[in-house]
């Protein structure tokens, strides 16, 4: 039994050297695939973005200009048609505005969570200043006196909310570079 105790020992020996070496060449190998993985991340990051970024940055250039054309100095501007009654000229002003935010709905896949939310805030307000104007004038009265009203609202206010949106945009878009 005794002649079995430093055998037992040699193997013992041979298991934690070995168990060392293999420790040692796991963990510089392990660094060295670890590093190949980031950088083959890197490449395929750098290889998206340079298809991506011109989505992206085609995207926002889309929202501020949807942005512009919801904005009620523009929009009113742009569909003014003497002749209509307030109730014609809310009905035209909301679709107009929902088939413009249709027709940019897909931006918001390159678009941050905040910046469309923002988006879709400004599109709902400017729908419901229009619907509460429209409230407040008689409906068979001349959509001037709609558009007159609206643009009284905004010139009241403190801080334009469109001018705070296309702020926002472009924030994001300097989170892009």
């Amino acid at each position: 039994m005794i002649s079995v105790l430093p055998f037992l020992l040699d193997i013992l020996k041979l298991i934690i050297a070995g168990s060392a070496v293999f420790f040692i060449a796991y963990n510089m190998l392990k660094a060295e695939f670890d590093k190949n993985r980031q950088m083959r991340i890197l490449d395929l990051r750098k290889s998206a973005q340079g298809t991506t970024l011109p989505l992206r940055l085609q995207a926002h250039e889309r929202i501020v200009l949807f942005i512009e054309r919801i904005n009620p100095s523009s929009l009113l501007v742009r569909t003014h048609a003497p002749g209509l009654t307030v109730v014609q000229m809310q009905q035209m002003l909301t679709t107009e505005i929902q088939n413009e935010f249709q027709h940019n709905v897909t931006q918001q896949v390159y678009l941050s969570i905040q910046a469309w939310v923002m988006v879709r805030r400004l599109k709902d307000d400017t729908i419901n200043l229009i619907n509460q104007s429209a409230k407040t004038l008689e409906p068979e009265a001349p959509s001037l006196d709609l558009s007159k009203l609206i643009l009284t609202h905004m010139a009241s206010l403190e801080d334009n909310p469109y001018d705070a949106a296309l702020a926002l945009i472009k924030a994001d878009i300097q989170e892009i570079f």
